[in-house]
């Protein structure tokens, strides 16, 4: 479920507002944002509560949240090394019958329009505003355009599919509802308000009417800005920290584990197509979490079967005083011998030890869809995982969880998709223009 391998603490984002950068530097080498599920919060200690949660307050106060925008453009696409936003809408298109190369173009250049229109706050060009979003500003609005093999096909590209996009092997614990898996074209976004969210994906759905269709959607959902009064790192469903190692943009590997070289001769070099500069793959599953079996289990049980303290996220190899940011040390022993981290707990068998490096940017929220028949939560975690190959991301880590984590008697894969993320767009183009225009 989780990439125990890395830390992560929170990026310091492409826009520069004061709330922004207070939070930044709140984090600086502490645990940082939760990219397992969760997220982040912020808040000016001992500020106006209305400045970070929407209480009443001036409009000055108010408008710090609303007013955050990131930009669209650049060598990367927004929405991945950002921090992360209180919701998440994810959906998967399929082209319609007769969508070809030429519907793709003119669709993927309404779709990046409109994107970065939305980023900033106003209306898409060429579309009537549906005023949804009217009174609220751009709420640090991300969206991430993928594209799925399938389409490839469709558009006549096929000698530019990539080998990374070779369909995900399955997995011993896999129970996948292929109507709600996979999909030709993937589109995330994400905003710290709701309703930017929301009408962002409706917007791009109506641009999408004759062309692509939708073939499944999600909703998540993290902490918001402001529900505490120190950043702290997220929790998820099950109560536990989540999201403490993730890799620290700026660090030494970084951009070679998340992002295709920039350069296209580079990223030819790497075995990329050279379409794919600056971009990265994305891995989405649906995991239920079995909540009512994991509530009935024992404080210790729990946390012997993640690795760490569910109070503050410590690993349990550190001594008193240690908290999640304690480096993990998985050669630590118990007075009675045993090892303090358990042979199966999820932390040592998602390490990068473990797993002869493997490692991946993980940006995952949670979800909850009601009640099944049986009376227990349909919810559980929206997994999102970028690297610049799943084959060596991805793949060896979630086969080693597969086989002897802990943690997967609690889990159901229920849906997957993995896509190829161009990079970033510049202001006079689109995503994915490299590639369509081959």
């Amino acid at each position: 479920m989780t990439d125990e391998d890395n830390n992560h603490p929170r990026p310091t984002p492409r826009t520069v507002s004061r709330r922004r950068l207070l939070g930044a530097a709140g984090v600086g080498g502490a645990a940082g944002i939760a990219l397992g599920v969760g997220g982040y919060a912020l808040a000016d200690a001992g500020g106006d509560p209305a400045a970070t949660t929407g209480g009443s307050g001036d409009g000055a106060a108010l408008a710090g949240l609303g007013a955050d925008a990131v930009p669209f453009h650049g060598t990367h696409q927004a929405g991945i090394v950002e921090p992360m936003q209180s919701t998440l809408h994810a959906t998967a298109f399929d082209l319609t019958s007769g969508t070809g190369r030429p519907g793709l173009v003119s669709l993927m250049k309404r779709w990046s329009a409109a994107a970065a229109a939305m980023a900033e706050g106003r209306t898409p060009p060429g579309l009537t505003d549906d005023q949804v979003a009217l009174d609220a500003g751009p709420s640090s609005l991300t969206v991430t355009f993928g594209f799925g093999a399938p389409v490839f096909t469709k558009a006549g590209l096929t000698a530019q599919l990539p080998s990374q996009l070779t369909p995900l092997p399955p997995f011993p614990e896999d129970q996948l509802d292929r109507a709600r898996s996979d999909g030709d074209l993937w589109v995330q976004v994400c905003a710290d308000d709701p309703l930017v969210a929301y009408h962002a994906m409706r917007t791009l759905q109506r641009l999408a009417v004759g062309q692509a269709a939708p073939r499944w959607q999600t909703t998540g959902f993290s902490r918001a800005p402001g529900a505490t009064r120190e950043p702290m790192t997220g929790r998820n469903l099950m109560g536990q920290i989540d999201g403490t190692n993730n890799p620290k943009p700026g660090s030494a590997g970084f951009d070679a584990t998340v992002f295709v070289p920039a350069n296209a001769t580079a990223a030819t070099a790497a075995g990329q197509p050279s379409w794919m500069a600056g971009g990265s793959y994305a891995v989405f599953r649906r995991i239920r979490m079995l909540l009512d079996t994991w509530d009935q289990q024992s404080l210790d049980v729990q946390q012997r079967t993640i690795g760490r303290r569910k109070d503050n996220g410590a690993p349990l190899s550190g001594g008193p005083g240690s908290s999640e940011t304690t480096t993990v040390d998985l050669e630590s022993f118990d007075p009675d011998g045993s090892l303090a981290i358990p042979g199966d707990a999820h932390i040592r068998v998602a390490a990068a030890a473990s797993n002869q490096g493997a490692a991946m940017l993980r940006r995952g929220y949670s979800y909850h869809d009601g009640y099944r028949p049986d009376g227990a939560p349909d919810a559980g975690l929206l997994f999102v995982a970028f690297q610049a190959d799943p084959m060596t991301g991805f793949v060896p880590v979630q086969r080693k969880l597969a086989r002897g984590d802990a943690l997967s008697r609690f889990l159901v894969h229920e849906s997957s998709g993995l896509y190829a993320v161009p990079g970033g767009a510049s202001p006079d183009g689109y995503v994915g223009q490299a590639l369509l225009e081959s």
